[in-house]
């Protein structure tokens, strides 16, 4: 059975979503949403290049999801509308891939995870930098016990600027949440799956240095941080740190995860995506393995299919989620990343922006039900 998906929202990263899902056996979009004419047009595009044919385009998600023209859901429109548009979603019998942030405020994230408690269909919150090769390699050394007892993590993302996208949303923390959730949700996501804990303290210390300084849209000039330090200590005694540069396009490596125990390290090191590199081709990224003893370090190249690379910006990322994806849709089972997961990175961002731009230490209460 051909598995149709419908797709709600069709912009850059609604686009990486179709081709992803076209190298999927037996998979298709058979419908998009849009409120954009030109992105439904370019979802349209990306759909006809990736050899889909007959694909359904409409004006607004209701109409898609009355359709009964498909049997998963992807939702991938901006973040500020991801709330309304899962009220109506979480109302079908349809699986459901939302795209990350959940929501962009703790409270309607945690409000998303208690309306889909007892819902039969899945719902699962795509966090691409999971699935990255290198990085999902790293995460299971840490659970085979390379590392020993693990103590500290530190996660370095040095990359350009957030990108263009309709109607500037991603340029206003109102809009997209604020850096600490649009962006780095992926992160604290990390951070809560490595140590299998929960944050009890965050402290961060940020700024909006260069990015977007001199622009002026209708909404503004944008307030979104390009740049921060965050702490974060978890229940387990644990501790983690994220380092943030949004004007740092050349980096070698665009991430760099590092886990540290009492037998050794491991580490992740992704390079950025090919486009952003002029001239330049993708590369291997690389895991290393130093152990605390006289042993020399293993370094390992990992290569990943030029196909599954060239369909989008992570690294491979998004095709293994939605390979994992796809296999619940038809086979049953729990998604790896659930609206509570969701709602919990959204509730670290949230800390980290409170902890950035008011000078404090924020401590968390318990995780959302």
């Amino acid at each position: 059975m051909t598995l149709r998906y419908g797709v709600i929202g069709t912009g850059m990263m609604g686009q990486e979503h179709i081709r992803n899902i076209a190298l999927l056996e037996g998979a298709t979009v058979a419908a998009i949403a849009d409120t954009r004419d030109e992105m439904r047009q370019a979802g349209l595009a990306a759909a006809q290049t990736a050899g889909m044919t007959g694909v359904a385009a409409y004006a607004d998600h209701a109409t898609l999801l009355s359709s009964e023209t498909i049997d998963a859901l992807i939702v991938v429109s901006p973040n500020d509308t991801h709330y309304d548009i899962m009220l109506d979603a979480l109302a079908t019998g349809l699986p459901i891939l939302l795209e990350k942030p959940s929501a962009t405020s703790a409270e309607r994230a945690r409000d998303l995870a208690r309306r889909a408690h007892n819902r039969h269909a899945p719902v699962w919150v795509a966090m691409e930098y999971r699935y990255m090769p290198p990085v999902a390699r790293l995460i299971e050394e840490t659970r085979n016990g390379t590392a020993g007892d693990l103590k500290m993590i530190s996660i370095v993302e040095h990359r350009y600027p957030f990108l263009v996208k309709p109607g500037n949303w991603n340029r206003f923390s109102h809009r997209s949440g604020g850096t600490m959730v649009e962006k780095c949700c992926h992160f604290f996501d990390l951070m809560r799956l490595i140590t299998q804990a929960e944050p009890v303290r965050i402290f961060g210390s940020g700024g909006h240095d260069l990015n977007h300084r001199e622009e002026v849209h209708d909404e503004g000039v944008p307030d979104v941080l390009d740049n921060a330090f965050v702490i974060v200590d978890f229940d387990n005694g644990m501790r983690a740190s994220l380092d943030l540069c949004m004007f740092a396009e050349g980096s070698w490596w665009q991430e760099h995860v590092s886990v540290t125990g009492s037998a050794g390290k491991i580490e992740a090191m992704v390079p950025g995506p090919s486009r952003f590199w002029p001239g330049g081709g993708e590369r291997a990224s690389e895991i290393v393995i130093s152990p605390r003893a006289d042993k020399a370090p293993l370094r390992e190249e990992i290569h990943v299919d030029d196909q599954v690379l060239a369909a989008g910006d992570h690294h491979g990322g998004t095709f293994y989620q939605h390979r994992e994806f796809a296999r619940i849709v038809r086979e049953g089972g729990k998604p790896d990343v659930s609206l509570t997961d969701g709602a919990r990175a959204v509730e670290m961002g949230e800390a980290a922006e409170r902890s950035i731009r008011n000078g404090e230490i924020v401590h968390l209460g318990d995780a959302p039900s």
